[in-house]
């Protein structure tokens, strides 16, 4: 992921020098300032700044004069791109006392950013900080200090800044995820790549999230499904091997319908159908057709079966099959009987397929409290947490 793309944008120009009454400075000091000023409005602002030197030369200067000079070098020194002399006459002005509490911050925006272009970070943090203290709400001097500390490898300090940001926006998470890499916090990183799923949902982020969660320590390989299910409602499924893997998954699961929902899309989208593989793809269509009728011809009678035994494992692959073929009071009715008996062998992925089901019904608020309520350190929790974010925002 790229860094924040953020550019040092603070107040650089409009820093005009100002006029000065006659009896404040003296002549030997007016009329190089008064020329200086004059070569300055013409554009020649190295002119100006040689012409200063004159005036610098005059001795036992008083605090207005030293003030008026600093500050017509300060607008000439900015227009003429000298960062140096820039940022020492910006220091003499904020430091003289003379700016009026409206111009106060604009200088030392300004002079924060005079030391940013010219890559002397420390002191750009200095000056940023003392910005942010004058108005803790400047959100570009905000920007720029989270930028500052990125570049110049403060990266604890960048990450404690975006952390505490409350915006969010999708350059922040990203520059945060960036540091969360580089300090190696793996749950750092999946924790903001979530953020990034949730609000700015894109197949790269998504892709990457459920990678990571694939290979995390303690993964219940009796979840590839559940993963591939998000992939799949995510974009994430393009090769003829992946759309014959989930389909192949979901037979053995018991749930044809979906089986078929999954070859129908792989057709669709010319990953199957095609190539040398296209009769290997047409026996797992026809396998697929063939199981449904099965399924529907002994649906009744397995149902009664799983109901007897109180076979939780059974009646909630039934109901999410149910739910896939387009019968969802029938089939949420099972997934609902599946978890009060809470004889699963994992409970937890009973009451996830119960929440995905649900959104597949269009029951959204339902979903959304029973995925939350999804617990596990397989992956179920992992998994609900998603699906809701999947749910709430879709790709």
């Amino acid at each position: 992921m790229a860094a924040i793309g953020f550019t040092a944008a603070a107040p650089l120009a409009g820093f005009s020098s100002v006029a000065y009454a006659a009896d404040a400075v003296r002549a030997e000091i007016g009329k190089p300032l008064q020329e200086a000023q004059k070569l300055a409005a013409a554009g020649k602002n190295k002119e100006a700044l040689a012409k200063l030197k004159e005036a610098d030369a005059v001795g036992g200067k008083s605090p207005n004069e030293s003030y008026l000079i600093e500050r017509t070098r300060a607008s000439a020194a900015v227009a003429a791109g000298d960062n140096d002399q820039a940022a020492k006459a910006f220091e003499a002005v904020i430091n003289s006392g003379k700016l009026s509490a409206a111009e106060q911050p604009k200088f030392t925006q300004a002079l924060a950013g005079i030391y940013y272009r010219a890559k002397d970070y420390p002191k750009a943090i200095t000056w940023i900080q003392r910005a942010l203290k004058d108005n803790p709400n400047d959100g570009q001097m905000r920007d720029l200090l989270i930028q500052t500390y990125y570049i110049s490898g403060k990266y604890a300090e960048a990450a404690k800044e975006l952390q505490s940001s409350k915006a969010g926006s999708e350059s922040s998470l990203q520059m945060l995820a960036n540091i969360q890499l580089k300090q190696n916090d793996k749950e750092g990183y999946v924790q903001t790549l979530e953020k990034l799923a949730g609000s700015y949902p894109k197949t790269s982020y998504w892709a990457d999230l459920l990678n990571r969660v694939s290979g995390k320590p303690g993964f219940s390989s009796t979840l590839s499904l559940d993963v591939l299910r998000l992939r799949l409602a995510n974009g994430l499924l393009t090769k003829p091997g992946e759309y014959m893997e989930m389909s192949q998954l979901a037979l053995q699961a018991g749930n044809p319908a979906e089986a078929i929902k999954i070859i129908d899309q792989g057709y669709k989208k010319g990953a199957l159908g095609t190539g040398s593989d296209a009769a290997r793809h047409q026996r797992l269509k026809d396998l697929a057709a063939k199981t449904q009728t099965e399924f529907d011809a002994k649906q009744p009678a397995l149902e009664a079966e799983a109901v007897k035994n109180k076979d939780a494992d059974a009646l909630a692959n039934m109901g999410y099959a149910l739910v896939s073929q387009g019968k969802a009071d029938k089939g949420l009715a099972l997934l609902d009987q599946a978890v009060k008996l809470g004889t699963a062998k994992n409970p937890e992925a009973v009451k996830l397929h119960q929440g995905i089901a649900q959104s597949i019904a269009g029951k959204k608020p339902a979903a959304l409290a029973t995925l939350k309520s999804v617990k596990g350190k397989d992956g179920t929790a992992d998994l609900a947490r998603y699906w809701t974010l999947n749910i709430n925002h879709p790709m």
